[in-house]
């Protein structure tokens, strides 16, 4: 048996665009501890967010170049933060603010990487996905705010609101990873008037 014809994209291009930015979400938010030491690495993550958002990004007005940016700057973030655990205590002051700093901005971040890949699936015709997505971006949002400020102490809730926050995570992730191979979401894809 002989097959001709070009290979799928996904295996001439390596991971999809898609995959890269679900595993670096995996990497970001999961962690996976020996000795207390994530062996998850945020930068990576956020690294492969970057990495999967420079592909698809077309122009500096599609949501991608802002989201790029935006996952650069956790990448630079989490090496601060890195970086500044060996120097500092967590519970000292400087590595408090750090903290909420960074979980902030990964709250922030997790909207803009997910906000143009939302609007592509929309114009791909997959409204029903994108729907999915937006949600799923919307609950990891709102109730991680409250969680980063229930991580610092600043406000008391039950395990319930970090029980619902890993599930919204997770379903996110699950979507992007099934989103991937769409072809709206493929580098070469263009929208056809």
């Amino acid at each position: 048996m002989v097959l001709k014809g070009p290979a799928p994209e996904s295996a001439q291009a390596g991971l999809l665009p898609v995959t890269k930015i679900a595993i670096g979400l995996a990497f970001a938010f999961g962690a996976l501890r020996v000795n207390g030491f994530d062996l998850l690495l945020d930068p990576v993550g956020w690294g492969l967010c970057a990495s999967g958002l420079s592909q698809l990004r077309r122009s500096g007005d599609d949501g991608f170049d802002r989201a790029h940016a935006m996952a650069v700057a956790m990448v630079w973030a989490e090496i601060a933060v890195f970086l500044l655990s060996f120097a500092e205590s967590s519970d000292s002051p400087v590595g408090r603010a750090m903290g909420t700093v960074v979980a902030a901005g990964a709250l922030i971040a997790v909207w803009l990487v997910v906000d143009p890949v939302v609007r592509r699936v929309r114009c791909g015709g997959d409204v029903s996905r994108a729907a999915l997505l937006d949600v799923s971006r919307w609950a990891v949002v709102a109730l991680g705010g409250p969680g980063v400020l229930a991580g610092y102490g600043y406000a008391a809730l039950g395990p319930v609101v970090m029980v619902a926050w890993f599930a919204a995570v997770v379903t996110l992730i699950v979507v992007l990873f099934a989103s991937a191979g769409l072809p709206c979401l493929s580098p070469r894809w263009s929208r056809v008037p």
